[in-house]
This record gives C-alpha cells, sequence and structure tokens, in this order.
C-alpha cells in the first residue's frame, strides 16, 4: 500500500502521476523524449539503459516495467538479451559500445562525478556518439529519480512478472500520462 492516498490499483508510477499530474505530465513528457524521441540508439536499447539503472537501484516495479518494454521492443528472437544484460551487462550478448554506455549508466546511478575521462573515451572508442552518451547519463539520472519516486511514496509493485507483459507493451507504444480516476 502506497505511503499516500493514491488511486488503488494502479500501479508504480501511474498512480502517483494520477495522483498530481500537474507533476507528473513533465515526468511523462521527459520519459517520452527519452525513451521514444528521434535517437540513434534504438528505443530497447534505451529501454535497457533505464531498466540496467533500476536493477542496480533496486527498484522492482521500475526494472520489471521497463525490461518487459524492453523485450516486447527487442522482440522474441532477441527478448533474452534483456536478461543476459540483467543477469551481467559485461557477459549479455550486446554491442561493445552498449557496455561502455551502460557502464557509463551505472556509474551515474551510484554518483554522476563516478563517471571518468576514461569511461567517456572508451565510449567514443565504440563509436558512441557525444548525443548518445548525453543521452544515456540523462536516463540513468532520470531513472534513478523515477526509482526514488516509485520507492520512496511505496507504490503498489505487482510481483506477478505475468503482470507486466502488458504493462511492457504499452509502454513500449509511448508514455503518456494516464487519465486521473473520478
Amino acid at each position: 500500500m502506497a505511503h499516500i492516498n493514491v488511486p488503488e490499483g494502479i500501479p508504480g508510477i501511474r498512480s502517483l502521476v494520477m495522483f498530481r499530474p500537474e507533476t507528473g505530465q513533465h515526468l511523462y513528457e521527459l520519459a517520452q523524449v527519452l525513451l521514444r524521441g528521434e535517437s540513434t540508439l534504438s528505443e530497447a536499447e534505451r529501454e535497457l539503459i533505464a531498466t540496467h539503472v533500476s536493477s542496480r537501484n533496486n527498484c522492482s516495479f521500475c526494472m520489471n516495467s521497463h525490461a518487459a518494454a524492453a523485450r516486447y521492443l527487442y522482440g522474441e528472437e532477441d527478448a533474452i538479451i534483456v536478461d543476459e544484460v540483467l543477469n551481467d551487462a559485461e557477459t549479455a550478448p550486446i554491442s561493445n559500445k552498449m557496455k561502455a554506455l551502460l557502464n557509463i549508466a551505472g556509474k551515474v546511478q551510484i554518483l554522476g562525478k563516478e563517471v571518468t575521462p576514461d569511461d567517456i573515451a572508451a565510449a567514443k572508442s565504440e563509436a558512441a556518439t557525444d548525443r548518445e552518451i548525453h543521452d544515456t547519463v540523462l536516463i540513468a539520472a532520470a531513472f534513478s529519480m523515477f526509482n526514488r519516486y516509485v520507492d520512496g511514496l511505496g507504490s503498489l509493485t505487482p510481483t506477478d512478472p505475468e503482470a507486466y507483459v502488458a504493462m511492457g507493451e504499452r509502454m513500449a507504444k509511448g508514455y503518456k500520462l494516464p487519465v486521473p480516476q473520478l
């Protein structure tokens, strides 16, 4: 049960943004730009960054929902990539560029100042662009905030993995502010 009086039965961040749509609108717009906006990183790769950071923050709701979105976006054949990254990003079957970007995201999750010039150079040596590095850092920072928002208010977190499948499919289609329930 959430720590505040949010709409019942609505899991995760959705209940929180329904509670205060004037702030939630901006959070959803940020997620839309970062995860669905124009980018040389695929939508699946950007969801994977969000999943990785949420896993490191031990935010079960965000990790499971964004993992479900990433699996949907990768498609049946490549969905296993998400679980392999969650298990060990260094040995997962992803590009060296994505490994370097996930390394940067992981450092941002700890503390932004943990990112070193060597981390940036490593990503650039794998052909990561300044825009990809920027967006990786912003996704990691934003999801650290989203994770703390969801967990700090004790948002409803489903325990059944099946609950996240439809959620992931909906999220894969974009981030739109939910309509408050009357």
